[in-house]
């Protein structure tokens, strides 16, 4: 029998905004589609994975940092979305379709929540991963994207 008596017991179902997903250091650095996926739960969920599902509930994008090494460049003018397809298609968008400028991601330690689309507001999701599509680069600019929301089913 087990004892529920620590957090570290428990599962991703047991919680509000769990997060579903973390991609450190993810470039931004050039256009295009599925510019890199992020695995929700490492990719065990949703189709394929026993048909689990989610409710996403935020988006958050944080900290740029250079591939190069040199400065930390502003990602001000870049403009990211996230989709349930790895082919572009913005009917599969997560977040606003017509992608987001990550106008407040100008410095180390800084963040920005990108807005979701008004379908997340009553789908569950059951994609095993997302993919980040970049409309504009900055060149040599990675930054982290986490992805919180709860568990439905699993």
């Amino acid at each position: 029998m087990s004892n529920l008596d620590a957090v570290g017991q428990n599962t991703p179902d047991s919680f509000g905004n769990f997060r579903l997903s973390f991609v450190p250091g993810q470039t931004v650095a050039a256009t295009g589609n599925a510019v890199v996926a992020l695995p929700i739960l490492s990719g065990g969920i949703g189709t394929g994975y026993g048909n689990g599902s989610y409710i996403i509930r935020r988006i958050t994008v944080t900290n740029p940092s250079n591939t190069a090494g040199g400065t930390v460049p502003s990602l001000a003018t870049a403009n990211i979305t996230i989709l349930t397809s790895n082919d572009g298609n913005t009917s599969n968008a997560v977040t606003t379709a017509a992608g987001q400028t990550l106008g407040n991601v100008t410095a180390a330690n800084t963040w920005q929540d990108l807005t979701l689309a008004a379908a997340a507001a009553t789908t569950a999701y059951q994609a095993p991963a997302l993919f980040l599509k970049v409309g504009v680069a900055v060149a040599n600019a990675a930054c982290n994207i986490s992805i919180w929301g709860d568990v439905v089913t699993g």
